[in-house]
Protein backbone atom coordinates (compact mmCIF):
# COMPACT_ATOMS: atom_id res chain seq x y z
CA UNK A 1 0.00 0.00 0.00
CA UNK A 2 2.81 2.40 0.92
CA UNK A 3 4.69 1.66 -2.30
CA UNK A 4 1.54 2.14 -4.38
CA UNK A 5 0.83 5.57 -2.90
CA UNK A 6 4.50 6.63 -3.06
CA UNK A 7 4.66 5.65 -6.75
CA UNK A 8 1.49 7.67 -7.46
CA UNK A 9 2.90 10.69 -5.59
CA UNK A 10 6.16 10.50 -7.54
CA UNK A 11 4.45 9.92 -10.91
CA UNK A 12 2.30 13.04 -10.52
CA UNK A 13 4.95 15.06 -8.63
CA UNK A 14 2.50 15.81 -5.82
CA UNK A 15 4.65 16.14 -2.69
CA UNK A 16 8.22 17.16 -1.92
CA UNK A 17 10.24 15.30 0.74
CA UNK A 18 11.02 18.62 2.46
CA UNK A 19 7.49 20.04 2.12
CA UNK A 20 4.91 20.80 4.81
CA UNK A 21 1.38 19.56 4.24
CA UNK A 22 -2.06 19.88 5.81
CA UNK A 23 -4.25 16.77 5.78
CA UNK A 24 -8.02 17.22 5.95
CA UNK A 25 -8.91 14.80 8.75
CA UNK A 26 -12.57 13.86 9.28
CA UNK A 27 -11.93 10.71 11.28
CA UNK A 28 -13.31 8.47 8.52
CA UNK A 29 -11.37 5.59 7.02
CA UNK A 30 -10.06 7.54 4.02
CA UNK A 31 -8.59 10.51 5.87
CA UNK A 32 -7.20 8.34 8.69
CA UNK A 33 -5.43 6.15 6.14
CA UNK A 34 -4.12 9.18 4.27
CA UNK A 35 -2.51 10.86 7.24
CA UNK A 36 -0.97 7.63 8.56
CA UNK A 37 0.39 6.65 5.12
CA UNK A 38 1.95 10.09 4.55
CA UNK A 39 3.48 10.03 8.02
CA UNK A 40 4.87 6.53 7.42
CA UNK A 41 6.34 7.71 4.13
CA UNK A 42 8.20 10.42 6.04
CA UNK A 43 6.29 13.53 4.97
CA UNK A 44 5.76 16.43 7.38
CA UNK A 45 2.01 16.53 7.97
CA UNK A 46 -0.40 18.42 10.21
CA UNK A 47 -4.09 17.60 10.54
CA UNK A 48 -7.08 19.95 10.18
CA UNK A 49 -10.51 18.89 11.46
CA UNK A 50 -13.78 20.78 10.86
CA UNK A 51 -16.72 20.28 13.21
CA UNK A 52 -19.78 21.33 11.22
CA UNK A 53 -22.28 20.70 14.05
CA UNK A 54 -24.61 18.84 11.72
CA UNK A 55 -24.93 15.40 13.32
CA UNK A 56 -25.35 16.07 17.04
CA UNK A 57 -23.30 13.69 19.19
CA UNK A 58 -21.62 12.17 16.12
CA UNK A 59 -19.96 15.49 15.33
CA UNK A 60 -18.42 15.64 18.80
CA UNK A 61 -17.47 11.95 18.59
CA UNK A 62 -15.55 12.61 15.38
CA UNK A 63 -13.70 15.56 16.91
CA UNK A 64 -12.74 13.55 20.00
CA UNK A 65 -11.50 10.69 17.80
CA UNK A 66 -9.29 13.03 15.75
CA UNK A 67 -7.80 14.56 18.89
CA UNK A 68 -6.86 11.12 20.27
CA UNK A 69 -5.53 9.89 16.91
CA UNK A 70 -3.23 12.89 16.54
CA UNK A 71 -2.05 12.69 20.15
CA UNK A 72 -1.19 8.98 19.71
CA UNK A 73 0.75 9.61 16.51
CA UNK A 74 2.36 12.90 17.56
CA UNK A 75 0.63 14.89 14.79
CA UNK A 76 -0.27 18.55 15.27
CA UNK A 77 -4.05 19.08 14.98
CA UNK A 78 -5.87 22.26 13.98
CA UNK A 79 -9.55 22.39 15.01
CA UNK A 80 -12.34 24.70 13.89
CA UNK A 81 -16.10 24.80 14.56
CA UNK A 82 -18.68 25.84 11.98
CA UNK A 83 -22.43 26.34 12.42
CA UNK A 84 -23.14 25.16 8.93
CA UNK A 85 -26.94 25.04 8.96
CA UNK A 86 -27.08 28.73 9.89
CA UNK A 87 -24.47 29.57 7.23
CA UNK A 88 -26.45 27.68 4.57
CA UNK A 89 -29.67 29.50 5.45
CA UNK A 90 -27.98 32.89 5.52
CA UNK A 91 -26.27 32.38 2.15
CA UNK A 92 -29.19 30.54 0.50
CA UNK A 93 -27.10 27.46 -0.39
CA UNK A 94 -27.44 23.74 0.33
CA UNK A 95 -25.96 22.21 3.47
CA UNK A 96 -23.48 20.27 1.30
CA UNK A 97 -22.34 23.42 -0.52
CA UNK A 98 -22.09 25.35 2.75
CA UNK A 99 -19.90 22.66 4.34
CA UNK A 100 -17.69 22.44 1.25
CA UNK A 101 -17.21 26.20 1.08
CA UNK A 102 -16.42 26.50 4.79
CA UNK A 103 -14.01 23.54 4.71
CA UNK A 104 -11.96 24.60 1.70
CA UNK A 105 -11.89 28.28 2.67
CA UNK A 106 -10.58 27.29 6.10
CA UNK A 107 -7.98 24.91 4.66
CA UNK A 108 -6.61 27.62 2.35
CA UNK A 109 -6.55 30.22 5.14
CA UNK A 110 -4.72 27.77 7.40
CA UNK A 111 -2.27 26.88 4.61
CA UNK A 112 -1.29 30.52 4.27
CA UNK A 113 -1.12 31.08 8.05
CA UNK A 114 1.29 28.20 8.69
CA UNK A 115 3.08 28.51 5.34
CA UNK A 116 2.23 24.96 4.28
CA UNK A 117 2.94 23.83 0.72
CA UNK A 118 -0.46 22.27 0.04
CA UNK A 119 -3.57 20.57 1.42
CA UNK A 120 -3.97 16.79 1.07
CA UNK A 121 -7.50 15.45 0.67
CA UNK A 122 -8.43 11.75 0.96
CA UNK A 123 -10.40 11.26 -2.24
CA UNK A 124 -9.84 7.74 -3.61
CA UNK A 125 -10.52 5.83 -6.83
CA UNK A 126 -14.15 5.06 -5.96
CA UNK A 127 -14.81 8.78 -5.41
CA UNK A 128 -13.44 9.54 -8.87
CA UNK A 129 -15.63 6.86 -10.48
CA UNK A 130 -18.70 8.28 -8.71
CA UNK A 131 -17.77 11.78 -9.89
CA UNK A 132 -17.64 10.62 -13.52
CA UNK A 133 -21.07 9.00 -13.17
CA UNK A 134 -22.54 12.09 -11.47
CA UNK A 135 -21.20 14.29 -14.27
CA UNK A 136 -22.72 11.96 -16.86
CA UNK A 137 -26.10 12.17 -15.15
CA UNK A 138 -25.94 15.97 -14.94
CA UNK A 139 -24.51 16.41 -18.43
CA UNK A 140 -20.83 17.13 -18.97
CA UNK A 141 -18.04 17.89 -21.39
CA UNK A 142 -14.75 16.04 -21.65
CA UNK A 143 -13.42 17.62 -18.47
CA UNK A 144 -16.24 16.06 -16.47
CA UNK A 145 -15.30 12.59 -17.75
CA UNK A 146 -11.76 12.95 -16.44
CA UNK A 147 -12.95 12.37 -12.88
CA UNK A 148 -11.14 13.86 -9.89
CA UNK A 149 -7.68 15.13 -10.75
CA UNK A 150 -4.63 14.47 -8.52
CA UNK A 151 -3.84 18.19 -8.26
CA UNK A 152 -5.99 21.30 -8.26
CA UNK A 153 -3.86 24.33 -7.35
CA UNK A 154 -3.02 23.74 -3.66
CA UNK A 155 -5.33 20.72 -3.27
CA UNK A 156 -3.59 17.33 -3.60
CA UNK A 157 -5.16 13.86 -3.67
CA UNK A 158 -2.49 11.19 -3.08
CA UNK A 159 -4.99 8.33 -2.59
CA UNK A 160 -6.66 8.47 -6.02
CA UNK A 161 -4.75 5.34 -6.99
CA UNK A 162 -6.41 3.32 -4.17
CA UNK A 163 -9.86 1.77 -3.95
CA UNK A 164 -12.04 2.05 -0.86
CA UNK A 165 -11.55 -1.64 -0.10
CA UNK A 166 -7.76 -1.27 -0.29
CA UNK A 167 -7.90 1.61 2.18
CA UNK A 168 -10.03 -0.36 4.63
CA UNK A 169 -7.80 -3.45 4.26
CA UNK A 170 -4.79 -1.27 5.12
CA UNK A 171 -6.48 -0.01 8.29
CA UNK A 172 -7.69 -3.46 9.32
CA UNK A 173 -4.16 -4.84 8.90
CA UNK A 174 -2.87 -2.09 11.21
CA UNK A 175 -5.80 -2.65 13.60
CA UNK A 176 -6.48 1.06 13.25
CA UNK A 177 -10.06 2.09 14.10
CA UNK A 178 -11.94 4.90 12.36
CA UNK A 179 -15.35 6.55 12.65
CA UNK A 180 -18.27 6.09 10.28
CA UNK A 181 -20.59 8.90 9.24
CA UNK A 182 -24.06 7.33 9.53
CA UNK A 183 -25.41 9.68 6.86
CA UNK A 184 -23.19 7.92 4.29
CA UNK A 185 -25.11 4.67 4.82
CA UNK A 186 -28.43 6.08 3.59
CA UNK A 187 -29.19 6.45 -0.11
CA UNK A 188 -30.77 9.86 0.31
CA UNK A 189 -28.36 11.99 -1.76
CA UNK A 190 -27.17 11.52 -5.32
CA UNK A 191 -23.64 10.38 -4.56
CA UNK A 192 -24.76 7.95 -1.88
CA UNK A 193 -27.40 6.53 -4.23
CA UNK A 194 -24.71 5.90 -6.84
CA UNK A 195 -22.38 4.36 -4.25
CA UNK A 196 -24.95 2.09 -2.64
CA UNK A 197 -27.22 1.20 -5.56
CA UNK A 198 -25.92 2.10 -9.03
CA UNK A 199 -22.24 1.11 -8.83
CA UNK A 200 -22.97 -2.38 -7.34
CA UNK A 201 -25.43 -3.01 -10.18
CA UNK A 202 -22.88 -1.96 -12.80
CA UNK A 203 -20.30 -4.24 -11.21
CA UNK A 204 -22.68 -7.14 -11.67
CA UNK A 205 -22.49 -6.45 -15.40
CA UNK A 206 -18.73 -5.78 -15.37
CA UNK A 207 -16.84 -6.76 -12.20
CA UNK A 208 -13.94 -4.50 -13.19
CA UNK A 209 -16.26 -1.56 -13.97
CA UNK A 210 -14.40 0.86 -11.68
CA UNK A 211 -11.03 0.03 -13.26
CA UNK A 212 -12.58 0.50 -16.71
CA UNK A 213 -13.85 3.97 -15.75
CA UNK A 214 -10.45 4.92 -14.35
CA UNK A 215 -8.69 3.85 -17.57
CA UNK A 216 -11.25 5.75 -19.64
CA UNK A 217 -10.70 8.88 -17.53
CA UNK A 218 -6.94 8.60 -17.93
CA UNK A 219 -7.30 8.27 -21.71
CA UNK A 220 -9.59 11.27 -21.84
CA UNK A 221 -7.07 13.16 -19.72
CA UNK A 222 -4.38 12.46 -22.31
CA UNK A 223 -6.73 13.52 -25.13
CA UNK A 224 -7.53 16.69 -23.20
CA UNK A 225 -3.83 17.61 -23.25
CA UNK A 226 -3.92 17.57 -27.06
CA UNK A 227 -7.11 19.62 -27.10
CA UNK A 228 -5.66 22.13 -24.61
CA UNK A 229 -2.58 22.55 -26.81
CA UNK A 230 -4.84 23.36 -29.78
CA UNK A 231 -6.93 25.79 -27.71
CA UNK A 232 -3.86 27.56 -26.34
CA UNK A 233 -2.34 27.85 -29.80
CA UNK A 234 -5.53 29.52 -31.07
CA UNK A 235 -6.01 31.65 -27.96
CA UNK A 236 -3.63 34.43 -28.98
CA UNK A 237 -5.39 34.86 -32.35
CA UNK A 238 -8.88 34.99 -30.86
CA UNK A 239 -8.61 36.61 -27.42
CA UNK A 240 -7.10 39.81 -26.05
CA UNK A 241 -6.63 39.90 -22.27
CA UNK A 242 -7.15 43.28 -20.62
CA UNK A 243 -4.19 43.11 -18.22
CA UNK A 244 -1.98 41.03 -20.49
CA UNK A 245 -1.51 38.16 -18.00
CA UNK A 246 -2.19 35.50 -20.62
CA UNK A 247 -0.18 32.61 -19.14
CA UNK A 248 -1.84 32.93 -15.72
CA UNK A 249 -5.28 33.01 -17.35
CA UNK A 250 -4.54 29.91 -19.47
CA UNK A 251 -3.73 27.94 -16.31
CA UNK A 252 -7.04 29.02 -14.79
CA UNK A 253 -8.94 28.06 -17.94
CA UNK A 254 -7.45 24.57 -17.91
CA UNK A 255 -8.86 24.03 -14.43
CA UNK A 256 -12.33 25.02 -15.67
CA UNK A 257 -13.38 26.13 -12.18
CA UNK A 258 -15.71 29.17 -11.99
CA UNK A 259 -14.00 32.20 -10.49
CA UNK A 260 -14.90 35.78 -9.63
CA UNK A 261 -11.49 37.33 -10.24
CA UNK A 262 -10.75 36.68 -13.90
CA UNK A 263 -9.66 39.48 -16.27
CA UNK A 264 -11.80 41.24 -18.86
CA UNK A 265 -11.47 39.89 -22.42
CA UNK A 266 -12.04 40.92 -26.04
CA UNK A 267 -13.01 38.04 -28.34
CA UNK A 268 -12.44 38.49 -32.08
CA UNK A 269 -15.57 37.03 -33.71
CA UNK A 270 -14.01 36.47 -37.15
CA UNK A 271 -11.00 34.64 -35.65
CA UNK A 272 -13.33 32.59 -33.46
CA UNK A 273 -15.35 31.47 -36.49
CA UNK A 274 -12.12 30.32 -38.18
CA UNK A 275 -11.36 27.90 -35.33
CA UNK A 276 -12.19 24.24 -35.93
CA UNK A 277 -14.85 24.27 -33.15
CA UNK A 278 -16.00 27.75 -32.09
CA UNK A 279 -18.49 26.32 -29.59
CA UNK A 280 -15.89 24.18 -27.82
CA UNK A 281 -13.48 27.12 -27.71
CA UNK A 282 -16.20 29.23 -26.08
CA UNK A 283 -16.95 26.44 -23.61
CA UNK A 284 -13.26 26.31 -22.66
CA UNK A 285 -13.09 30.09 -22.39
CA UNK A 286 -16.42 31.01 -20.78
CA UNK A 287 -17.09 28.16 -18.32
CA UNK A 288 -14.69 29.56 -15.69
CA UNK A 289 -16.54 32.89 -16.00
CA UNK A 290 -19.72 31.15 -14.83
CA UNK A 291 -21.55 30.82 -18.16
CA UNK A 292 -23.65 27.67 -18.42
CA UNK A 293 -23.57 25.16 -21.28
CA UNK A 294 -26.95 26.37 -22.68
CA UNK A 295 -25.73 29.99 -22.55
CA UNK A 296 -22.49 29.10 -24.33
CA UNK A 297 -24.38 27.19 -27.02
CA UNK A 298 -26.62 30.24 -27.60
CA UNK A 299 -23.59 32.54 -27.70
CA UNK A 300 -21.96 30.32 -30.33
CA UNK A 301 -25.16 30.36 -32.40
CA UNK A 302 -25.38 34.14 -31.99
CA UNK A 303 -21.88 34.88 -33.27
CA UNK A 304 -23.35 36.85 -36.18
CA UNK A 305 -25.60 38.93 -33.92
CA UNK A 306 -25.88 42.68 -34.16
CA UNK A 307 -24.19 44.88 -31.58
CA UNK A 308 -25.95 45.14 -28.25
CA UNK A 309 -26.88 41.48 -27.65
CA UNK A 310 -25.87 40.59 -24.11
CA UNK A 311 -25.45 37.53 -21.88
CA UNK A 312 -24.85 37.72 -18.15
CA UNK A 313 -23.81 35.64 -15.15
CA UNK A 314 -23.84 36.68 -11.49
CA UNK A 315 -20.42 38.26 -11.93
CA UNK A 316 -19.72 38.85 -15.63
CA UNK A 317 -21.39 40.18 -18.75
CA UNK A 318 -20.66 39.30 -22.40
CA UNK A 319 -21.68 41.96 -24.90
CA UNK A 320 -21.63 41.79 -28.71
CA UNK A 321 -20.02 44.97 -30.06
CA UNK A 322 -19.50 45.10 -33.82
CA UNK A 323 -16.65 42.65 -34.60
CA UNK A 324 -15.98 41.77 -30.98
CA UNK A 325 -17.50 40.07 -27.96
CA UNK A 326 -16.61 42.04 -24.83
CA UNK A 327 -16.40 40.04 -21.61
CA UNK A 328 -16.18 42.12 -18.46
CA UNK A 329 -16.95 42.07 -14.77
CA UNK A 330 -20.43 43.33 -13.90
CA UNK A 331 -20.54 46.49 -11.86
CA UNK A 332 -22.07 45.97 -8.43
CA UNK A 333 -22.96 49.65 -8.06
CA UNK A 334 -22.71 52.80 -10.15
CA UNK A 335 -21.51 55.92 -8.35
CA UNK A 336 -24.05 58.72 -8.17
CA UNK A 337 -23.31 62.05 -9.93
CA UNK A 338 -20.82 64.09 -7.91
CA UNK A 339 -21.33 67.85 -7.50
CA UNK A 340 -18.21 70.01 -7.25
CA UNK A 341 -18.93 73.41 -5.66
CA UNK A 342 -15.37 74.74 -5.59
CA UNK A 343 -11.75 73.93 -6.32
CA UNK A 344 -10.23 71.03 -4.41
CA UNK A 345 -9.96 67.23 -4.48
CA UNK A 346 -13.12 65.11 -4.55
CA UNK A 347 -13.67 61.34 -4.33
CA UNK A 348 -15.99 59.93 -7.00
CA UNK A 349 -15.64 56.23 -6.16
CA UNK A 350 -13.28 53.90 -4.32
CA UNK A 351 -11.19 53.72 -7.50
CA UNK A 352 -11.03 57.32 -8.68
CA UNK A 353 -11.17 60.98 -7.72
CA UNK A 354 -11.04 64.37 -9.42
CA UNK A 355 -8.87 67.34 -8.52
CA UNK A 356 -9.35 71.02 -9.49
CA UNK A 357 -6.48 73.50 -9.03
CA UNK A 358 -6.46 77.24 -9.80
CA UNK A 359 -3.37 78.52 -11.63
CA UNK A 360 -2.14 81.85 -12.99
CA UNK A 361 -1.50 81.80 -16.73
CA UNK A 362 2.05 83.15 -17.02
CA UNK A 363 5.33 82.13 -18.61
CA UNK A 364 5.54 79.05 -16.34
CA UNK A 365 2.08 77.81 -17.28
CA UNK A 366 2.03 74.50 -19.15
CA UNK A 367 -0.58 72.79 -21.28
CA UNK A 368 -0.97 69.11 -20.21
CA UNK A 369 -0.34 66.33 -22.70
CA UNK A 370 -1.67 63.39 -20.68
CA UNK A 371 -5.28 62.24 -21.31
CA UNK A 372 -6.28 62.37 -17.63
CA UNK A 373 -5.66 66.13 -17.30
CA UNK A 374 -7.00 69.34 -18.91
CA UNK A 375 -6.76 73.09 -18.39
CA UNK A 376 -9.68 75.47 -18.94
CA UNK A 377 -10.29 79.21 -18.77
CA UNK A 378 -11.62 79.88 -15.28
CA UNK A 379 -13.65 82.89 -16.44
CA UNK A 380 -15.75 80.62 -18.66
CA UNK A 381 -16.54 78.08 -15.91
CA UNK A 382 -19.74 78.11 -13.85
CA UNK A 383 -19.90 76.21 -10.56
CA UNK A 384 -21.17 73.81 -9.39
CA UNK A 385 -19.68 71.28 -11.78
CA UNK A 386 -21.04 67.73 -12.01
CA UNK A 387 -19.07 64.53 -12.66
CA UNK A 388 -21.37 61.76 -13.96
CA UNK A 389 -21.85 58.97 -16.47
CA UNK A 390 -22.71 60.04 -20.00
CA UNK A 391 -26.40 60.08 -20.94
CA UNK A 392 -28.09 59.21 -24.25
CA UNK A 393 -28.65 62.74 -25.57
CA UNK A 394 -25.35 64.28 -24.35
CA UNK A 395 -23.66 66.63 -26.82
CA UNK A 396 -20.40 68.55 -26.56
CA UNK A 397 -18.04 70.72 -28.63
CA UNK A 398 -14.88 68.64 -29.16
CA UNK A 399 -11.70 70.68 -28.74
CA UNK A 400 -10.39 71.93 -32.09
CA UNK A 401 -13.64 71.20 -33.95
CA UNK A 402 -16.47 73.39 -35.16
CA UNK A 403 -19.99 72.77 -33.91
CA UNK A 404 -21.25 70.18 -31.45
CA UNK A 405 -21.42 66.40 -31.63
CA UNK A 406 -23.33 63.66 -29.85
CA UNK A 407 -21.03 62.07 -27.29
CA UNK A 408 -22.17 58.62 -28.44
CA UNK A 409 -21.25 59.44 -32.07
CA UNK A 410 -17.88 60.83 -31.04
CA UNK A 411 -17.07 57.68 -29.06
CA UNK A 412 -18.15 55.49 -31.96
CA UNK A 413 -15.95 57.46 -34.39
CA UNK A 414 -12.86 56.92 -32.23
CA UNK A 415 -13.78 53.21 -31.94
CA UNK A 416 -14.55 53.09 -28.23
CA UNK A 417 -16.13 49.75 -27.36
CA UNK A 418 -19.63 49.41 -25.94
CA UNK A 419 -18.53 48.52 -22.38
CA UNK A 420 -16.29 51.59 -22.16
CA UNK A 421 -19.10 53.75 -23.58
CA UNK A 422 -21.35 52.68 -20.71
CA UNK A 423 -18.68 53.65 -18.19
CA UNK A 424 -17.67 56.93 -19.84
CA UNK A 425 -17.65 59.94 -17.49
CA UNK A 426 -18.31 63.55 -18.40
CA UNK A 427 -17.61 66.72 -16.44
CA UNK A 428 -20.53 69.12 -16.82
CA UNK A 429 -20.46 72.88 -16.25
CA UNK A 430 -23.03 74.65 -14.08
CA UNK A 431 -24.76 75.86 -17.24
CA UNK A 432 -25.26 72.20 -18.23
CA UNK A 433 -22.60 72.18 -20.98
CA UNK A 434 -20.09 69.33 -21.11
CA UNK A 435 -16.59 70.63 -20.33
CA UNK A 436 -14.72 67.36 -20.63
CA UNK A 437 -15.25 63.89 -21.99
CA UNK A 438 -13.07 62.57 -19.19
CA UNK A 439 -9.70 61.16 -20.27
CA UNK A 440 -10.62 61.60 -23.94
CA UNK A 441 -11.30 65.21 -25.04
CA UNK A 442 -12.06 68.62 -23.58
CA UNK A 443 -14.56 71.13 -24.91
CA UNK A 444 -13.72 73.89 -27.35
CA UNK A 445 -15.90 76.29 -25.27
CA UNK A 446 -13.46 76.40 -22.33
CA UNK A 447 -10.13 76.54 -24.19
CA UNK A 448 -7.26 78.70 -23.01
CA UNK A 449 -6.76 81.84 -25.17
CA UNK A 450 -4.25 84.70 -25.22
CA UNK A 451 -6.73 86.64 -23.06
CA UNK A 452 -6.89 84.01 -20.31
CA UNK A 453 -5.38 85.21 -17.03
CA UNK A 454 -6.50 82.42 -14.66
CA UNK A 455 -6.95 78.75 -15.47
CA UNK A 456 -8.34 75.70 -13.76
CA UNK A 457 -6.21 72.55 -14.01
CA UNK A 458 -8.47 69.50 -13.70
CA UNK A 459 -7.06 66.02 -13.10
CA UNK A 460 -8.88 62.71 -13.07
CA UNK A 461 -7.01 60.33 -10.79
CA UNK A 462 -7.62 56.59 -10.90
CA UNK A 463 -5.89 53.21 -10.82
CA UNK A 464 -5.57 53.48 -14.63
CA UNK A 465 -3.99 56.17 -16.73
CA UNK A 466 -7.02 56.19 -18.99
CA UNK A 467 -10.65 55.46 -18.34
CA UNK A 468 -11.73 51.93 -19.26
Amino acid sequence: MLNKVKTYIDTHKLLRPDGRYIVGLSGGADSVALILILKELGYCVEAAHCNFHLRGKESQRDEDFCIKLCEKNNIKLHLIHFYTAEYAELNKVSIEMAARTQRYDYFETLRQEIDADAICIAHHRDDSVETVLLNLVRGTGLRGLMGIRPRNQHILRPLLTCSKSEIEDYLFAKEQPFVTDSSNLVADVKRNKLRLEVVPTLKEINPSFDETIVRMSENIGEAQKIINASLENAFHRIVTVENGEVDALLLRLQEGIPSKDLPNLRINIAALKDYVSPEYFLFYLLSPYGFTSPQIRNIALSSSSESGKEYITDTYTLLFDRKMMLLSRREKTVSAPLQLFQIGKFVYSDQCMIEIIEEVVDNNFTIPTTPNEIVVDKAKVHFPLVLRRTATADRFRPFGMKGSKLVSDYLTNIKVDAISKRKQLVLVDGNNEIMWLVSRRSSETYRITRNTTTALRIRFLSSHTTLV
